[in-house]
């Protein structure tokens, strides 16, 4: 299963970390289409906040994680991270046997 936890401060989300994604070889076909629906999206939103917007981050990722933190996120950068987090959301509303978004406040919806 993959995991996903936001980032929040007072003003907003200012990042992510996903954790338990399916690796190549693993047996679970719609766990592998969901883990890919949800490392494109990550990766879009972290290159979005740092190469369209411009925002310093900090980024880590391996075989099985990500986190991307951004240092002082401007209000586009927020709004990226927003919109990751709603379009995960409905993802683990559809897949919830695959994602799952860690923590009571992250599953407000945006």
């Amino acid at each position: 299963m993959t995991g996903v936890r936001f980032l929040i401060d007072g003003r907003g989300i200012y990042g992510f970390e996903i954790s338990g994604h399916c690796s190549a070889d693993g047996d679970d076909e719609l766990g592998k289409i969901v883990c890919s629906a949800v490392s494109s999206a990550a990766f879009m939103a972290a290159n979005t906040v740092t190469e369209i917007i411009g925002d310093e981050a900090t980024a880590k990722t391996d075989e099985a994680k990500m986190f991307f933190s951004v240092k002082n996120p401007s209000d586009a950068a927020r709004a990226v991270l927003k919109g990751l987090r709603l379009h995960l959301c409905e993802l683990s509303a559809q897949y919830g046997n695959n994602i799952k978004i860690c923590g009571g406040a992250n599953n407000v919806k945006a």
